[in-house]
């Protein structure tokens, strides 16, 4: 099922519970290393976020992007592909490929510099070869489905919070609604200026959520989102937002990932609250590589 309004969702959550049924964190991840990372034109166009007025140390990018790899690889199994010199936003690929159990997905890009990306062989080999995935190709479509950039999922009961916006249209969230093989899928705009829904909204291992409530459209799709986690909603304001506190991520049952930045800019009383619903905050120093508009979460494709 999907609706589109957020009296349509709470109506569908109250005819049926949606209990979790399915893993709520990924059983591996992978990242692709900022070998090609620059600041892509292209991408500015829509994403307000990006530091285009600031220059890039690929260096340290490179350097905080394998310090990621390493902590998250003391988390669960991770895997790090190369870079592409031809793919600048290359290291952010949960915006081209995901899975769900048994599956990848190749999305379909909404810029033609991030097209190339779903053109990836090694990862297909990877997926499709070596662990025996099929693989569901959206690239060549003419929608947009900028997968888990554009729809958060909680995993353990199959349910999407998809934010349409230029990066995502109604047809592009249909198609993943079904290639997640989603129970519920609950459409909404996001505010003028954001791109993804990944920068407002992550949802904790199907146990609570970090909202900006700001990033929607319409005021109540982020309260029926909190009302559906019966409250364990942390909300964030304009300046944490910014410093992406919503584009973080739950890879075990116990810790959100997000970065440095993020971090910082959370209260002493949101890490207690955190802390309250069985989650520690696991902090990576990612600056250099959120100059190029997106974080911790953006960087992380999961494997189910």
């Amino acid at each position: 099922m999907i609706v589109d309004t957020a009296h349509d969702f709470l109506a569908a959550i109250a005819a049926r519970p949606y209990p979790s049924c399915h893993p709520a964190t990924a059983k591996a991840a992978f990242l692709v290393a900022p070998d090609g990372f620059q600041l892509a034109a292209e991408s500015a166009q829509d994403n307000r976020y990006m530091a285009m007025d600031e220059r890039i140390d690929t260096e340290r990018a490179r350097a905080q992007h394998a310090e990621l790899v390493r902590r998250l690889s003391a988390s669960l199994p991770t895997f790090a592909f190369p870079g592409d010199p031809e793919c600048p936003d290359g290291l952010f690929p949960n915006n081209v490929h995901a899975t769900t159990s048994g599956r990848l997905i190749v999305g379909r890009m909404c810029h033609p510099v991030r097209r190339r990306e779903a053109e990836r062989h090694d990862i297909h080999a990877f997926f499709g070869s070596v662990l025996g995935y099929e693989i569901v190709d959206l690239s060549d479509q003419d929608f947009v489905a900028e997968l888990t950039g554009s729809l958060v999922i909680d995993r353990s009961r199959g349910i999407g919070f998809c934010g349409l916006s230029d990066r995502c249209d109604r047809a592009g969230a249909e198609a993943m609604h079904d290639a997640f093989g989603l129970e519920l899928t609950f459409c909404f705009d996001l505010a003028e200026g954001e791109y993804h829904t990944n920068v407002v909204l992550a949802i904790l291992a199907g146990r609570a959520a970090i909202i900006a409530s700001d990033g929607f459209a319409d005021a109540r799709a982020p309260a029926a989102i909190t009302t559906f986690y019966r409250g364990q909603s942390l909300l964030l304001n304009q300046k944490q937002k910014s410093a992406y506190a919503a584009n973080a991520i739950t890879l075990d049952d116990s810790r959100v990932w997000m970065s440095e930045t993020a971090a910082a800019s959370l209260s002493p009383s949101d890490h207690e609250q955190l802390g309250a619903w069985g989650f520690a905050v696991e902090a990576v120093a990612l600056d250099e590589i959120e100059k190029a508009g997106g974080s911790l979460r953006c960087c992380v494709a999961e494997i189910y």
